[in-house]
């Protein structure tokens, strides 16, 4: 008799628009396999690598020869000193990634739940691991454990290699995230750019309510010193709107402040306040030239980053062909 994981695995190739629910896939014991459900039924086809930098990265001037691509010479260098030099490029091919994960207390949602945020975001994570393993790029980790106080020592940190016997102890790492505590994301962040050997990608999954202020500038400083920066925020369903129909008090899952919510009185402010925020993280993104995608936890995971990458491909092959022709 086929094991049971095996027909989701086989059933996930042949999955519909729809997908495989969120729950379904939560429910799988191993992270891994998870995974792969997921890489299955993303059905991108055969495109460029998400993964890949934008295109070829300079290198260094070489005087002209005679037979170079005159696209290649710098009209501008020749301005300045009458002779003919040609711009050499390095190929821009497979990167190190590396995935930061948000284990405040807020992915706790629902709390308990097997579908929260954070095993939502820890199997994006783990999908984006196996996807880029799979096409030679290195894959690290880097998260903070759960603690009540701001300690360099929480930091939960795999470095980026290569190969499927290292994406297993970057699953490992994954699987053993626990939300909670304070969540630092410019720590997070910019340890992660750190500790990359060179230019990368960096993918941050979080909902992105902790220090908005101070992320976004560490964002910015990581982006702007050379880094392929990605935001993938997670929703969960209820908070677009207010889950309540009467007067209930809340716990801020985080500082344990209490809230009396009225639905009638607060409702609108809040749904209102609540789009205002994201609109103001993908305001932030698209100045920057950061990739910024919102994922609905509600929504089957394979969609949602299918779509996400389908996106990114497409805006690195217009960079490219824009990197092309200004060369030209």
């Amino acid at each position: 008799m086929a094991h049971p994981r095996a027909d989701l695995l086989s059933a996930s190739s042949e999955t519909t628009q729809s997908g495989v629910a969120p729950s379904l896939i939560a429910a799988i014991d191993d992270l891994e396999l998870s995974a792969r459900v997921v890489v299955e039924g993303l059905r991108i086809g055969d495109h460029r690598s998400p993964f890949q930098g934008a295109g070829a990265e300079f290198h260094q001037h070489r005087p002209y020869r005679s037979g170079d691509d005159l696209k290649h010479l710098d009209w501008k260098l020749f301005a300045r000193s009458d002779r003919l030099y040609t711009r050499r490029y390095r190929e821009s091919t497979n990167v190190g990634v590396m995935l930061v994960v948000d284990t405040s207390g807020s992915m706790d949602h629902p709390p308990g739940a097997a579908n929260s945020k954070l095993r939502y975001a820890v199997l994006l994570a783990a999908a984006l691991a196996h996807l880029a393993t799979e096409q030679g790029n290195a894959v690290g980790l880097m998260s903070l454990a759960p603690t009540i106080s701001a300690d360099d020592s929480r930091v939960r940190y795999v470095p980026a290699r290569r190969g499927r016997v290292h994406r297993r102890v970057v699953m490992a790492a994954l699987d053993a995230l626990q939300p909670g505590g304070l969540w630092d994301p410019p720590l997070a962040i910019g340890r992660a750019a750190e500790l990359l050997q060179r230019r990368g990608l960096i993918i941050v999954l979080s909902d992105f309510y902790d220090e908005p202020d101070a992320t976004r500038r560490e964002l910015r400083h990581v982006a702007r010193h050379g880094h392929d920066v990605a935001l993938l925020q997670l929703v969960a369903a209820d908070e677009r709107r207010l889950p309540f129909t009467r007067q209930v008090e809340v716990v801020e899952p985080e500082t344990g402040q209490r809230l009396l919510i009225d639905p009638e009185q607060d409702a609108a402010a809040y749904g209102k306040a609540h789009a205002a925020f994201l609109r103001e993280w993908q305001d932030f993104a698209r100045q920057e030239g950061i990739d910024h995608a919102r994922i609905d936890c509600d929504l089957p995971p394979e969609q949602t980053l299918r779509d996400y990458l389908l996106r990114r491909m497409r805006g690195a092959a217009a960079h490219h062909s824009a990197h092309e022709h200004t060369a030209g």
